[in-house]
């Protein structure tokens, strides 16, 4: 398997750097549930009905169903396509439809190969606002305009189709481990480490084979205090690797009915149930599925006193490059469709 792994220091604050994980991890469970859960019948008709009620179509694309750079809309069981990944930390002050998005993570899928890119959009990057015509932090897209000023704008960055968007608040990760009971991690060290609420000391973890809630869960992966940030991305996977085998095993199918309803009230998307089983393929290749992740590079600045991460025209139309390539677009100019 050909996998790169680059990683970028943004000097976000602290609690968002897991923010990410945490869209791939529970995007990857929604998606691997709904394509294996298709071989039984109610299983099949239960994701069914869950993934339609959290349908949200894109307003601007209530007649076809298609991008605006698409000639016909594509069918991801013979096309190569996108989704764009959106986290939101939502809270009770703020609606899951205007949060700002805390992390933003554009995938590609070459159907021949069955083969995937996905690149990370630092929250802070300045960019033009599709419909604003003004530049900003890509943050603020979702929250001037919802998802589709989201779509638009990521589409105009990159110079290509966005089919598919996932939205997920990341309330759901919590409530999802708990409600498969937890999953069960060999704890290197005692931790002591805020909650999701940022209750400070409210986490405490012994050293050791334990099965963690969806609050220690959160904590495992979050805390920053004890190792590396390389050891913290292991522990990541591991939990996502636990997850994963978690959904798999589980034998009840109260306990689907219960982590689907928890994907459902957390989950919006365009995507239909047809239309996300057909990634079945994709993870039918398991460990040999090719996975390339790319970064945006870029320098932090300050304009007019605002924190911005300023991305590097050079690095990014490299990306949009491989991304065309990826998804065997014409190559057009960036810069002149951006400036469109």
């Amino acid at each position: 398997m050909s996998e790169k792994r680059l990683y970028m220091d943004t000097k976000q604050p602290e609690k968002k750097h897991w923010n990410r994980w945490v869209i791939i991890s529970l995007t990857i469970i929604g998606i691997l549930i709904a394509s294996s859960a298709g071989y039984a019948l109610y299983l099949a008709n239960l994701t069914k009905s869950t993934i339609d009620n959290a349908q949200q179509p894109l307003e601007s694309r209530v007649h076809d169903g298609k991008s605006n750079m698409r000639t016909e809309k594509v069918d991801p069981r013979i096309d190569n396509i996108s989704i764009l990944f959106l986290g939101i930390d939502d809270s009770e002050k703020r609606g899951f439809s205007t949060a700002r998005s805390d992390a933003m993570i554009l995938a590609t899928f070459n159907e021949t190969n069955k083969s995937v890119k996905m690149v990370n959009i630092p929250r802070d990057s300045r960019v033009k606002l599709a419909e604003r015509n003004e530049m900003d932090k890509i943050t603020h897209a979702h929250a001037f305009g919802g998802i589709d000023m989201a779509v638009n704008t990521v589409e105009n960055l990159f110079d290509i189709p966005v089919d598919y968007y996932v939205r997920v608040n990341f309330d759901a990760f919590i409530e999802i481990v708990d409600a498969m009971d937890g999953i069960e991690i060999d704890v290197p060290f005692d931790i002591v480490e805020q909650n999701s609420k940022d209750e400070q000391d409210a986490i405490h973890i012994k050293k050791g084979l334990q099965t963690l809630n969806g609050e220690e869960a959160l904590a495992y992966v979050r805390t920053r205090k004890y190792d590396s940030d390389l050891a913290r991305g292991q522990r990541q996977q591991e939990v996502l690797k636990a997850l994963l085998e978690k959904s798999l095993s589980i034998q009840s199918i109260t306990k689907y009915d219960d982590v689907l309803k928890e994907i459902g009230k957390n989950l919006t998307t365009n995507m239909r149930f047809g239309e996300m089983a057909a990634f079945h393929d994709y993870l039918y290749k398991g460990k040999n599925l090719e996975v390339e992740l790319l970064t945006l590079e870029g320098q932090p600045d300050r304009i007019n006193r605002i924190y911005y991460y300023v991305l590097d025209e050079e690095a990014l139309n490299n990306t949009i490059s491989s991304l065309k390539a990826h998804l065997e677009l014409e190559e057009t100019n960036a810069e002149e469709s951006k400036d469109n």
